[in-house]
């Protein structure tokens, strides 16, 4: 690394620590101030609300990044514009585009520190919260604060399988209430009635069962067997793949929802379970598959909007440039916002939907940079 670059670097740190410590600030200010009456209501006291505020931190980080970055680095240059330092750079020789090399690493890290956030941190930090949420609150179950889901179901598609429950529990894998519902080859159905059922060593085991046979469409549900407990190996719905199903199906629009609920790790999984589910109901979950893959990249596109903006020679205003890139920005944001859409009803290929902006814009900052005087 060259002397220039080191120099460079530090001149982007300093502004950059302190736009996110203002962001922040400012955030923790506002945090407090609209979860006040929530955190009384769940008999916070300050430690709590310390840690409740503390497992907001990641989402608050992936919000404010690419703004961050591109105020930072557009102060700076534009710093370095009016004191005349880049064009001496340039005047020894040192092109544009080898001039901001250390802009474009900085973006590829926090890219890949947007991404990490994105899909580790955030997931885990909003199950952390939740939990501070249940600390003081009990159940009538146990005095127990495990999440229970009740009269809810989910479709196992590949199997041609529907469960329907009154309560599960996923800590323990336990069903009440529960009706299986399943066709076989011959087109006949098949119905299991139970009053419980548990998952253990892999097989699921149902207590207080009647099983109930309809020969075809049309024809009468027919009562078959009536038994204490059956276990059923060929069964084969996990309780990880279960609450994979409930968690998409309380998500009543994936892209209303935060992009902590579903995460690349659990998005793929799902995708490959349900292969043959409709287009109509595909597009969507592609879409924010190949957007949550996109997102992170937003924070190098900004780099690309910046440089033209605060590189350019002259005395001018701060805020010329600063206005102009934010307006940028803005615009990318409504673009973004505008082609998911387009992806999610199926007007737009979910890839291209996703990585559209990216590629606009970046396009257009390096058009722009390539006129930069």
């Amino acid at each position: 690394m060259r002397l220039h670059d080191r120099y460079l670097l530090r001149e982007l740190f300093t502004p950059l620590v302190f736009c996110l410590g203002g962001f922040l600030v400012f955030w923790i200010s506002y945090f407090f101030f609209t979860q006040l009456g929530e955190m009384q209501s769940l008999k916070f006291n300050l430690l709590d609300a310390v840690e409740y505020a503390a497992a907001q931190l990641p989402e608050f980080f992936v919000m404010v990044l690419p703004i961050t970055l591109l105020l930072a680095l557009l102060y700076t240059l534009t710093q370095h514009a009016r004191h005349h330092e880049i064009t001496a750079l340039r005047a020894a020789g040192i092109s544009l585009w080898r001039l901001c090399l250390p802009y474009f690493a900085v973006g590829l890290v926090a890219s890949a520190f947007y991404f990490l956030l994105n899909e580790i941190a955030v997931p885990r930090a909003a199950s952390w919260a939740e939990a501070i949420k249940h600390r003081h609150v009990q159940t009538n179950l146990n005095h127990s604060a495990t999440p229970r889901y009740t009269n809810n179901g989910f479709s196992n598609l590949r199997a041609h399988r529907t469960w329907e429950f009154g309560k599960y529990n996923p800590e323990t894998a336990t069903m009440l209430n529960l009706k299986v519902i399943w066709l076989l080859a011959d087109h006949s159905q098949h119905q299991l009635w139970a009053d419980r059922a548990e998952y253990v060593r892999g097989i699921w085991t149902f207590y207080g069962v009647q099983v109930f046979i309809q020969s075809g469409p049309g024809a009468r549900l027919l009562p078959q067997q009536v038994t204490n407990r059956v276990s059923l190996p060929e069964f084969d719905e996990t309780p990880e793949q279960i609450r994979l199903e409930l968690k998409f199906n309380s998500t009543q629009s994936l892209f209303t929802s935060r992009s902590a609920d579903i995460p690349l790790a659990e998005l793929w999984p799902y995708l490959r379970q349900h292969s043959a589910i409709s287009d109509q109901k595909a597009l969507p979950l592609y879409t924010k598959f190949h957007g949550r893959l996109a997102a992170p990249w937003t924070c190098l596109v900004v780099i690309f909007i910046a440089i033209p903006f605060g590189a350019a020679s002259g005395r001018r205003n701060l805020f010329f440039g600063v206005a102009g890139s934010i307006f940028i920005t803005f615009t990318f944001f409504v673009v973004q916002k505008v082609s998911l859409a387009l992806g999610e009803s199926g007007q737009l290929p979910a890839w291209l939907a996703a990585w559209l902006p990216n590629l606009l814009f970046a396009a257009l900052g390096m058009v722009l940079t390539a006129r930069t005087r």
